[in-house]
């Protein structure tokens, strides 16, 4: 990733095509199209603590998609040198997160659901789990 450097206005909020079906609602996700990577994993976090946030580090080449199929939360991303926060409240809609953000999940509501689709497989060595380590990493790019 050496050349690349990712930054906070590259990640976006994107409407999930949704419909109603016999009176109920529907989102569908396509590979390359309704998201701009294909979907490798699959994981939600449910039941977080109230007062207890989730994330805290960074992936090195990872895409990912955050929804709040239920409830909602906040993302707060970081690239280094700015900071930006996304309330997500809506399944119809995610938070793409690119390459070298920081992010911290925080605020969960009750009985909310935070779903994550990747595009990679989990992969240990892609984690950046330290902030020192990050920043370091973010200046390896430039």
């Amino acid at each position: 990733m050496q050349g690349y450097v990712s930054n906070i206005d590259q990640c976006r909020i994107i409407d999930i095509n949704s419909d109603t079906i016999q009176g109920k609602n529907i989102v569908s996700i396509d590979n390359g199209k309704s998201i701009p990577f294909d979907v490798k994993r699959v994981y939600y976090l449910y039941d977080v603590p109230s007062g207890k946030s989730r994330g805290a580090h960074a992936h090195k080449e990872l895409y990912q998609f955050i929804i709040a199929a239920s409830g909602s939360f906040d993302v707060v991303l970081d690239d280094g040198k700015n900071k930006k926060r996304f309330t997500l409240n809506r399944p119809n809609q995610g938070l793409l997160v690119v390459p070298g953000i920081w992010r911290d999940l925080e605020n969960f509501s009750s009985k909310s659901v935070c779903l994550v689709l990747a595009s990679m497989i989990y992969s240990e060595e892609d984690y950046i789990r330290e902030y020192e380590q990050f920043l370091v990493f973010k200046e390896e790019q430039l």
